[in-house]
């Protein structure tokens, strides 16, 4: 009901494109709206970034973080469930820092933690939480920046850079952060 109600007042508005931020939300209006009458084209924001820059609409710099070791998590509903990796890959490019790739990435990455709303509930039987381990692949590659496009990665990459206590050594950033940090805005 309530999806339906969103596609009615959006539709009401003549709504055409819809830019998120969110995986979750990116992957329910693309894929589930339709379905329901919703019939917009929508990107991620990591897409938009990435056509911006490939249309000339946006300069990157790059500033702090060129030449940095930057690597970059695949969140699950961009990655494996809606096949998007280059765009938010082409975009650290941009910046002109140095991409370093996880152990376990693209198609064969590895969840934050946070989904199937794990991130809202007791942790359940087991010898670490997933974040912990995806911690510890980051710390791997030596990289001192980490790149997502998710608030619920960014928090459980957050809390895994502090459960390893690398949290003042190891920032995790949006994309979206990136370019306005990476441009001194």
């Amino acid at each position: 009901m309530m999806a339906v109600q969103n596609i009615n007042t959006l539709n009401m508005y003549n709504v055409k494109k819809i830019v998120t931020t969110c995986p979750h939300c990116f992957n329910t209006l693309k894929n589930e709206y339709p379905a329901l009458g919703g019939h917009f084209e929508v990107i991620h924001h990591s897409q938009y970034l990435q056509e911006l820059i490939n249309n000339g609409k946006l300069t990157v710099q790059g500033g702090e973080f060129r030449g940095k070791k930057i690597t970059y998590h695949d969140s699950c509903y961009m990655g494996r469930a809606n096949g998007i990796y280059e765009a938010p890959r082409d975009v650290l490019t941009a910046l002109d820092a140095d991409l370093v790739e996880l152990k376990r990435c693209r198609t064969t990455g590895l969840c934050c933690g946070a989904g199937g709303a794990q991130m809202f509930k007791e942790d359940e039987k087991g010898d670490k939480r997933i974040n912990t381990e995806r911690a510890e692949e980051i710390l791997e590659t030596d990289a001192t920046i980490v790149a997502a496009n998710c608030p619920f990665c960014i928090t459980m990459l957050q809390d895994g850079m502090k459960a390893k206590d690398k949290q003042d050594d190891i920032m995790v950033y949006d994309l979206s952060e990136m370019i306005v940090k990476g441009n001194n805005w």
